[in-house]
């Protein structure tokens, strides 16, 4: 039986790659996230190429009864999920603190910090019925250091590092592995997001640097949950060659 991975976020960037990569290692996927047409368009690519079942759940991770309601809809075909990647998530604004949106504030929090929480509480009896399961957050090296007109999303990525350990005490009573990876810089939509549209600013921020791929991502990812089972990566910094951390960056 093929297992089943549950991942957030999956219409584009880390979410979608890594959708490809366990697809391609025979994992049947529950892919979510807000782009119902995106996720059709994957769901049917990846069942093309890969032969694996696919299920698409469309909703908005910061509403707690339509995240909640996703999961306990699911049939019992894929109620036996081993795999959950927390991936949703965005960076809004680069403003100093006194000049920040409030909304921008807002949307951080409610999808980096409280969507995180409400899908994987919701999923956590799948998770704790399937045996031997992996919950894998995604933060980032901003939640490693804070950096100037970080500030919220800042706070928000050093929660999920502060949540993947809280998850992995707490649920170690039930042989969950928990892994957080912190990607540094990394050409998805995020710098695009980030900016509101502005490509120009969103490629200012990879001038000069060879940056992660989604992919570089995705296979780190997939090595995390190919280790024996009584291994588990707790924490780990990703980076590309010409990035140190969040301050340093050598362009030559």
């Amino acid at each position: 039986m093929s297992k089943i991975a549950c991942i957030t976020g999956a219409s584009s960037g880390f979410g979608k790659a890594c959708a490809e990569k366990f697809a391609s290692h025979r994992y049947d996927l529950i892919i979510t996230g807000r782009r119902e047409e995106k996720l059709n368009e994957l769901k049917s690519e990846l069942e093309k190429k890969f032969g694996v079942r696919i299920k698409v759940l469309a909703f908005d991770i910061r509403n707690k009864k339509s995240t909640i309601d996703a999961v306990n809809n699911l049939d019992n075909s894929w109620k036996k999920i081993q795999l959950l990647i927390n991936n949703a998530g965005l960076a809004l604004g680069r403003d100093y603190f006194d000049e920040a949106d409030l909304e921008d504030w807002d949307t951080m929090i409610d999808t980096n910090v409280k969507g995180l929480l409400y899908i994987t509480k919701a999923l956590l009896p799948n998770l704790i019925d399937a045996g031997s399961a992996h919950i894998i957050n995604i933060g980032s090296t901003a939640g490693k250091e804070v950096y100037e007109k970080g500030n919220t999303y800042c706070a928000s990525k050093f929660a999920v590092g502060a949540l993947s350990e809280a998850m992995r005490i707490d649920l170690l009573r039930h042989g969950i592995k928990v892994t957080v990876i912190h990607p540094g810089a990394a050409e998805t939509e995020f710098s695009l997001v980030r900016f509101k549209g502005d490509a120009s600013k969103a490629k200012a921020v990879y001038d000069g640097i060879k940056a992660l791929s989604a992919n570089d991502v995705a296979d780190t990812i997939y090595y995390c949950t190919t280790l024996p089972a009584h291994v588990c990566i707790n924490e780990l910094v990703l980076t590309c060659t010409q990035q140190a951390n969040s301050f340093y960056f050598y362009k030559g």
